[in-house]
């Protein structure tokens, strides 16, 4: 890895880059970072990690090795466009837009060109990440060893086929949000039968962690987790027979399936947009 070249500069990016500095992946002189117009937060960023920034793309994409995409999807096709005549068949393009195919950022960028297509959530700023990538066949097998080493800064990563990310987005990219909300229920509840805000959200916080690692570390099933602490006639029992008469489950399955179908549709948003702007004739 020789240099990475971010384009956008959000808090996805500020993940990567400060996990990538932190495990020592690249020296930060060959980080570089550029945005559309925040020169406030360019600056951030180079005060914060040292990396350089700049909005000459000759010389952002100069001995650039690793391209990361990282700005809103809604503006993919906009920036792809721009940035596509700085683009070599020699670098590895790496995407973490929500719905943005790799044959879409083929097509944008006009060249056969090695594209990891990635879905990280927003855990990868403490490297808690659950990354699910996959790859064209222009990926060779050592830069998928070198996607390990990159994902793997931000925490777990996992390699599945590209029709497998819509269900990864709905479930683990959106999932940090899912898990707040029910935080957020929680510390709610915990007001109302007279807690004290912030020691019930270190409980709830303790509770999460612990259950996580319950999960992780037992040969046994989530239900069956769940039905080792509901004793009959108990408090737990009483807890989630309400959670059932809500539907509660069900609800988190309904999201997780609407989630994974925007997912889709906003794939297909840009696939039209495409169409639009890119005229095959």
């Amino acid at each position: 890895m020789k240099k990475i070249a971010f384009i956008g500069a959000g808090s996805m990016a500020e993940a990567f880059i400060s996990g990538i500095l932190e495990n020592s992946l690249i020296d930060k002189k060959n980080v570089w970072v550029t945005n559309n117009s925040n020169e406030e937060r360019l600056k951030r960023l180079s005060d914060t990690y040292g990396v350089r920034t700049t909005y000459d793309l000759k010389e952002l994409f100069a001995g650039a090795d690793i391209v990361i995409l990282s700005m809103k999807p809604k503006d993919a096709a906009t920036a792809i466009q721009y940035i596509r005549e700085y683009l070599t068949e020699k670098m590895l393009v790496v995407s973490v837009l929500a719905g943005v195919s790799m044959s879409t950022i083929e097509t944008l960028a006009r060249l056969p060109i090695a594209v990891v297509r990635a879905m990280p959530n927003t855990s990868a700023a403490v490297g808690k990440s659950a990354t699910a990538v996959a790859v064209n066949e222009r990926v060779t097998p050592k830069q998928i060893e070198l996607m390990k080493d990159l994902f793997g800064t931000v925490g777990l990563t996992t390699f599945v086929e590209e029709e497998q990310l819509d269900a990864v987005t709905g479930l683990s990219g959106s999932g940090p949000a899912y898990i707040y909300y029910l935080i957020e229920a929680m510390e709610k509840s915990a007001v109302e039968v007279g807690l004290d805000k912030e020691m019930a959200s270190e409980l709830i916080v303790q509770t999460l962690i612990g259950a996580a690692e319950m999960v992780k570390n037992s040969t046994k099933s989530s239900e069956q987790l769940r039905r080792d602490v509901t004793s009959p006639g108990g408090t737990t029992e009483a807890g989630v027979k309400v959670l059932e008469e809500h539907q509660v489950q069900q609800a988190f399955i309904s999201c997780i399936k609407a989630a994974t179908e925007q997912s889709k549709k906003m794939g297909a948003v840009l696939r039209e947009q495409l169409e639009v702007t890119e005229p095959t004739s």
